[in-house]
């Protein structure tokens, strides 16, 4: 006996036509966010204990840790130093980033919630027992 989608009587139909509106909701809402960086040499990375730390504080040891490592590259407190500190500014532009919704109409927002949550509904129905 033929079973459907997920071993479940639900239908392989469901299953597939779910999944690909849950994809094309979920493409046309990350193609509608906007990612805008708040991040520069004198911006504020993050702060520990109440002390900023901007990026170009962060470039200071990376650079003394660059040299450690030209002039002897087994010397692990150099890549510890360049290493942490690449990880540090990573970690700031992450932080300082801002994620906004781009300018959209009533009817592109929901057509991107009806496909991504309509999808879903889908999608799930067709893994239940019929």
């Amino acid at each position: 006996m033929a079973r459907g989608a997920g071993g479940s009587d639900g239908g392989t139909g469901s299953f597939l036509i779910g999944l690909i509106m849950m994809i094309g909701g979920g493409y046309l809402l990350l193609d509608g966010i906007v990612v805008r960086p708040n991040f520069g040499l004198g911006a504020r990375a993050f702060g520990i204990g109440g002390v900023s730390i901007t990026s170009g504080m962060i470039l200071i040891p990376f650079m003394f840790g660059v040299g450690m490592i030209f002039f002897n590259s087994k010397n692990w407190i150099g890549w510890l130093l360049a290493g942490g500190s690449l990880v540090a500014l990573v970690f700031g532009v992450i932080a300082n980033m801002t994620l906004q919704l781009d300018r959209m109409t009533a009817f592109e927002l929901i057509t991107i919630l009806v496909l991504t949550v309509g999808g879903i509904g889908l999608f799930l129905r067709s893994l239940r027992a019929g």
